[in-house]
């Protein structure tokens, strides 16, 4: 079953359930596959939508840190509770160990020895991490190759 139909079903029974959180959240994925397939390109595959949701919980993770700031502890929560719900459409998610481990690896194979040569460090790293299949932040993978190579 796609990742589509599984949300279309989850957020028919979120709705006899009646749970509220999870109808706002499954509807605000829905919206965003509903806006793709007005775009023309027809239903979005599992990996677009993994995109969409990734985005999505980005907007949550960053209203989290405002509303955290504000003190509003309330709303704070709220979000939480929808975050919850958009990682589990979401593959897990890389170790920063693991990251660190590909890293090595591609500055091992490239011979990379300083911060000029970041560019030749990125490409096949961030090619690697994608080939897992598994999440990971790319401004923290940046920030390390960075620091690896300074």
């Amino acid at each position: 079953m796609s990742l589509v139909d599984q949300i279309s079903n989850q957020l028919k029974e979120s709705m006899k359930a009646k749970d509220e959180v999870r109808t706002r959240t499954l509807r605000s994925i829905r919206s965003e596959i509903l806006n793709k397939e007005k775009e023309g390109k027809g239903t979005p595959d599992d990996e677009a939508v993994v995109a969409l949701i990734t985005r999505i919980l980005k907007q949550h993770l960053d209203s989290i840190e405002q509303f955290e700031k504000a003190g509003r502890d309330d709303l704070v929560q709220v979000e939480q509770a929808e975050v919850e719900i958009l990682k589990e459409f979401l593959p897990e998610s890389l170790s920063d160990e693991e990251i660190e481990s590909i890293v090595d690896e591609v500055i091992a194979s490239t011979g990379a020895a300083s911060s000029q040569e970041i560019g030749k460090v990125m490409g096949p790293t961030m090619g690697k991490l994608k080939a897992t299949g598994k999440l990971y932040n790319g401004g923290k993978v940046n920030q390390l190759v960075k620091s690896k190579l300074s």
